[in-house]
């Protein structure tokens, strides 16, 4: 059951993150905010799977990868929720739209790069936490803790006020290219998750008496 949680949150995460670029290359404003709000359940479902075959001389940072997750998931799922009811079922005064709108680059947009800069300290601790066996295991590790890198731009530039400044023009297609771009690069984190669990599994039926 545990090795399946994590098969599932992984092809959770591999789908909401093809289908989140997709909506950004066609502009689908919506779509990218509807699997926004299911990636995260995905996101902590692949993340307690490796938590849970962690050792016990890296369960420190299996923990502290495991609770990053749920905050970057409480942070996330506000934000996008936000986004499907208040934003697009309200009318919003110029104030309200300034910080909840997210193509404002106010309030909202700052909590949600919180989050994921968040997220990439998770996957940073989580792929610590791991000891590979093959080389599936290896490039899902170091995908996971070079994505940690993120945390430094996701978290501290919006304190410069760039993205403040941004608000005042633009059509918000750079933005975009790199959402796409970190799609890319995460994609393929969900798709080693799954063959890393599927495998696993595997493992696990072969040392059962009967398979032996």
């Amino acid at each position: 059951m545990n090795r399946k949680i994590g098969m599932a949150g992984s092809l959770i995460n591999a789908l909401t993150v093809f289908l989140f670029a997709i909506f950004l290359i066609i502009d689908f404003s919506m779509g990218s905010y509807f699997v926004c709000l299911i990636l995260p359940i995905g996101f902590i479902m692949m993340t307690a799977g490796l938590h849970n075959e962690c050792e016990d001389d890296r369960k420190v940072a299996a923990n502290i990868g495991l609770i990053l997750a749920a905050v970057y998931s409480t942070f996330i799922m506000l934000v996008y929720y936000t986004q499907l009811t208040t934003v697009n079922n309200e009318q919003l005064n110029e104030q309200a739209a300034n910080l909840l709108e997210m193509n404002k680059f106010g309030l909202i947009f700052n909590f949600d790069l919180l989050g994921y800069g968040v997220m990439a300290l998770s996957t940073f601790f989580t792929g610590l936490s791991m000891k590979p066996e093959n080389k599936t295991d290896k490039w899902l590790r170091a995908l996971l803790m070079i994505h940690g890198v993120f945390y430094f731009s996701c978290t501290f530039m919006p304190i410069t006020g760039m993205f403040a400044r941004m608000s005042s023009g633009g059509d918000g297609i750079g933005g975009r290219l790199a959402l796409v771009a970190w799609c890319v690069y995460f994609l393929p984190i969900g798709i080693l998750s799954f063959l890393h669990f599927r495998d696993n599994s595997k493992k696990g039926l072969s040392s059962l008496p009967l398979f032996s």
